[in-house]
């Protein structure tokens, strides 16, 4: 498993989307670094990035992966997740396969539902376009539109810097054998039924159209430390695209299991 670190204190595992790689959460960094004692973890997950494949099948063998990667890599530290897209996925499997280790979790723009039919999404909504924008972006425009909520220079620059180059990175031969089992045997929550009780964060975006918002709100009662929020102006980048409130959501979150622990 490719790793990268950066800090140092309490390990703290961000674990990207699918068809991206780490860098898509790297925009937290700057805030990670400044409030301190946190050991940032950030992964490619199998067919990601620069971590291969291998001989892995499906959605569950990717979280089977991660957390045989995790006893190895971190024996039994404890730690917090949180997961972005498919890697909310992920983390929600962590969380309660490897609960006693795990000191809280957070998903932002997490997949709660597997299958694409069967989630709940808004329609496709842009609150503001900039088509000039667009064309100057060349190739790179046409994916940024595709999840653009509101067009702006600055949103376009973070989509170049955090999204692309995981997209352009990636093996589209294990895309394709993962996204073939995409669904897990079952859902952490309904194989793991008692109440995960540590401090939790899910954040969606109002306008994405990609894993919508009213799923994971569905799981509220399974989570009874969690903060929801659901995100104006923002689609499936929701942490590109409101990174001030994003950044302020993960920090409370992380100041909850701080306190958590005295």
């Amino acid at each position: 498993m490719y790793v990268e670190e950066r800090g140092s204190g309490t390990a703290l595992l961000l674990i990207h989307g699918f068809g991206v790689d780490h860098r898509i959460l790297s925009n937290l960094s700057p805030m990670l670094d400044e409030l301190g004692g946190w050991r940032q973890i950030f992964i490619d997950l199998p067919g990601h990035g620069k971590t291969p494949i291998g001989d892995i099948q499906g959605s569950q063998g990717v979280v089977n992966a991660v957390e045989d990667w995790i006893r190895d890599y971190m024996g039994g530290k404890p730690f917090a997740v949180i997961g972005n897209s498919f890697g909310g996925m992920v983390a929600r499997c962590i969380a309660h396969d490897m609960r006693d280790q795990v000191l809280g979790l957070a998903t932002v723009a997490g997949v709660f539902v597997n299958a694409h039919e069967r989630r709940t999404l808004p329609g496709t909504t842009v609150l503001h376009e900039d088509r000039e924008l667009i064309e100057s972006l060349g190739e790179t425009g046409e994916d940024y539109a595709q999840m653009a909520v509101v067009q702006t220079a600055d949103h376009a620059a973070a989509f170049k810097k955090y999204v692309m180059p995981g997209i352009e990175l990636a093996d589209r031969n294990a895309l394709h054998a993962i996204s073939a089992q995409y669904s897990l045997e079952q859902e952490p929550e309904d194989q793991h039924p008692e109440a995960f009780t540590k401090p939790s964060l899910f954040i969606t975006g109002r306008q994405d159209q990609v894993v919508g918002y009213r799923d994971a709100w569905h799981r509220i009662e399974h989570y009874p430390r969690a903060s929801f929020a659901v995100l104006d102006a923002a689609g499936h980048n929701v942490h590109l695209e409101q990174q001030t409130l994003t950044e302020a959501l993960v920090k409370n979150w992380l100041e909850r299991i701080t306190a958590e622990r005295q």
